[in-house]
């Protein structure tokens, strides 16, 4: 049963029936297993790395399942500061502000309200995947049961204690905020996630705390476990509200967070979505000017523009895989300045190489008051392709389907695409034929993910007609 709720970046499933509260303090010892023995074999046995930072979001399963992962950890011999209800990013915040061993947040992030899960740190807010540690936390959760007859238990349990990080938190994310004595109004829909507890601990009520700013809160209430719309941005319908609320009330931008509040998307002014690669080109020139030719990463199916408008910028681009483990690591190596990834998540290397949403929030307001511009401004200049945005299509053999697509577009062939295996396949002919797609396996379905984009419309549909019939079933919205 473990095998099935444990992912590529993370632990997640439906509770009670596939996440179970059992699995919870198995996850636990095998966390703190894995956190305290990675913190000894980097040398450090400081007190602090027998400590494990535990957060949770506001689902209505999280309280249980919190005191059981707490229970596996301290039953191991870790001890936890448990930092009660949390945004995500704060235990990445945590985990440095404390120099302890890892952090674990029990959330489902944009998951319906019947999920949960966990998401695991090591030191430094490293990420935990499947290849930097979850199959290890696997291993060790399933070869322990409640008595412990597969583990000794320690000579000395952990400890928890429960601490309050709010004061540090909120003076760490308000550094990224300027601005520059002017005034902004903006609307933010929480998606009753942990946005709803988060933006009020660190701006006060509808903006209080910052001078010039003032909050129109949507969707604050988190206390009940449902959601008015799922907690996912990502989905246009779900920020449909936010947009009608930002025109209603005359706003210069608006954000939706997803449920544990790491991720967001802005609305400009006139109510449109900005994409997150668009946004990433935007904010890339802001972030260079603070560290002038630092590199900036971003997701590899961006639009050109990030690329364009990084080396414009006098940057260095870095493409990145997709995934958060993969974009943090790369921040990391390249010692860029700042990262972003179509999914919402920005990185930024003042936090520590991880990312915020309340973080990407702040910055941007910071570059709307310094520049003076309307966001719909800064992003017309950088939305100068036509994109498909991702189109989903059913295939039961996707290794032959990647196989073949090279074979018919890549080099020697009529189109003579350029090939790179980064991630999935990028196919690019932009010089010749005005277009590039980038195709990728899902990690849980028999899908194929396709994104392509072209220099105009007529040219991107011109694209799909010659890659479409290469990947399979295409899935309907």
């Amino acid at each position: 049963m473990l095998g099935r709720v444990f992912k590529a970046y993370d632990i997640r499933g439906t509770y009670p029936d596939l996440l179970t509260d059992q699995m919870a303090w198995q996850i636990g010892f095998g966390s703190s297993q894995f956190l305290l023995g990675d913190a000894e074999a980097d040398g450090d046995t400081t007190p602090m790395m027998k400590n494990i930072v535990v957060g949770r979001d506001m689902r209505l399963s999280s309280p249980t399942l919190t005191e059981r992962l707490i229970k596996g950890i301290t039953d191991q011999g870790g001890s936890v500061i448990d930092l009660g209800m949390v945004d995500t990013s704060m235990i990445y915040f945590a985990v440095n502000y404390f120099d302890c061993a890892g952090g674990v947040m029990v959330t489902a992030s944009h998951n319906p309200p019947q999920y949960n899960g966990f998401k695991i740190s090591k030191r430094k807010a490293k990420p935990v995947g499947e290849a930097t540690g979850l199959a290890l936390i696997r291993k060790h959760a399933a070869m322990v049961d409640r008595t412990g007859a597969a583990a000794a238990p320690p000579a000395h349990a952990g400890k928890s204690e429960q601490r309050d990080l709010w004061g540090p938190y909120s003076k760490h994310v308000l550094g990224f905020l300027d601005l520059a004595g002017k005034k902004l109004k903006i609307v933010i829909d929480s998606s009753n996630g942990m946005a709803g507890t988060m933006i009020p601990k660190i701006f006060g009520k509808k903006g209080e705390n910052v001078a010039g700013l003032e909050i129109i809160e949507l969707n604050f209430d988190n206390t009940k476990g449902e959601f008015v719309h799922e907690p996912n941005p990502l989905v246009a319908s779900n920020v449909r509200q936010l947009q009608e609320a930002v025109v209603e009330h005359g706003a210069d931008v608006g954000f939706c967070y997803d449920g544990d509040a790491d991720r967001c998307v802005a609305v400009d002014e006139k109510g449109s979505i900005v994409g997150c690669d668009h946004l990433t080109a935007v904010m890339a020139p802001f972030f260079l000017e603070q560290a002038p030719g630092a590199a900036v990463v971003y997701d590899l199916r961006s639009s050109k523009a990030v690329e364009e408008e990084i080396e414009k910028a006098g940057g260095e681009p870095i493409k990145g895989r997709v995934g958060h483990v993969f974009m943090k690591q790369e921040l990391a190596d390249s010692e860029g300045i700042f990262g972003g990834e179509l999914s919402g998540h920005f990185y930024f290397r003042d936090n520590f190489n991880a990312d915020s949403g309340a973080i990407a929030m702040c910055s941007l307001l910071s570059q709307l008051a310094q520049s003076g511009k309307k966001l719909s401004e800064l992003v017309k200049p950088v939305a100068r392709y036509a994109q498909s945005g991702e189109i989903n299509f059913e295939n039961e053999n996707p290794d032959e389907a990647l196989a073949n697509a090279i074979e018919e577009l890549g080099p020697g062939s009529d189109i003579d695409a350029d090939i790179e295996e980064l991630d999935g396949v990028t196919l690019d002919c932009f010089e010749k034929e005005g277009w590039w797609c980038n195709i990728r396996k899902s990690n849980t379905e028999p899908l194929l993910r396709l994104n392509a984009e072209a220099r105009d419309a007529a040219t991107l549909e011109r694209a799909l007609a010659i890659i479409e019939p290469l990947l399979g079933t295409r899935v309907a919205h």
